[in-house]
């Protein structure tokens, strides 16, 4: 039986033991404020926002009877620049938003089909209707690297100064339609050419 007592451990000694809980204090104090911020997380920013829209010449659809996508006839007017392809489900889910949306004649609709087969986007546009005033083919994805495209479905709101005025990463939904993208449209429609 040993009648020394203990020593206490030094301070560095100590300050090692408690490092990993300081570090994971942090981090929870971290990830907390970015919870609490208030922003949203899914909104994926855009360093095109207030840019000129990509120089962009692609050509049309074949067989579908409307012109390709040519970035100078977005002057002008707004324009909404829908990315999509046939192969991608939440292209389909968000298709009918798209339909709804092309009811109001005061934007154009085009739209940039990423890596797609010609005849499997035109029964795509067949089975499901066809909102688009032009659709541009980006058969090896170049176009859609130039504009910023994460993945499809993607929106852009084109200014009538030809700038992209909002992006939106995702499928669309009557809410995100309504609360998003409409508010974008109705700012770039007031806004002076």
């Amino acid at each position: 039986m040993s009648t020394e007592s203990e020593t206490p451990a030094p301070p560095r000694r100590r300050l090692i033991v408690l490092l990993p809980l300081l570090v994971f204090l942090g981090l929870a104090g971290l990830f907390l404020l970015q919870l609490l911020s208030g922003r949203d997380e899914a909104e994926v920013p855009s360093a095109l926002l207030g840019l000129p829209a990509p120089q962009t010449n692609l050509p049309a659809l074949e067989g579908s009877n409307l012109p390709g996508l040519d970035s100078k006839t977005f002057a002008g007017k707004v324009t909404l620049v829908n990315v999509f392809a046939s192969w991608c489900a939440p292209c389909r889910e968000e298709h009918p938003v798209l339909l709804a949306l092309s009811q109001d004649k005061r934007f154009v609709m085009a739209a940039l089909n990423y890596k797609d087969e010609p005849q499997n986007a035109r029964r795509f546009l067949g089975d499901l209707g066809n909102p688009f005033q032009a659709i541009g083919v980006d058969e090896a994805g170049r176009t859609a690297i130039d504009w910023g495209v994460y993945g499809v479905p993607e929106t852009f709101v084109i200014g009538k100064d030809g700038k992209i005025a909002y992006k939106h990463v995702g499928p669309l939904t009557p809410d995100t339609a309504q609360t998003l993208l409409l508010p974008e449209i109705e700012k770039a429609l007031a806004a002076p050419g």
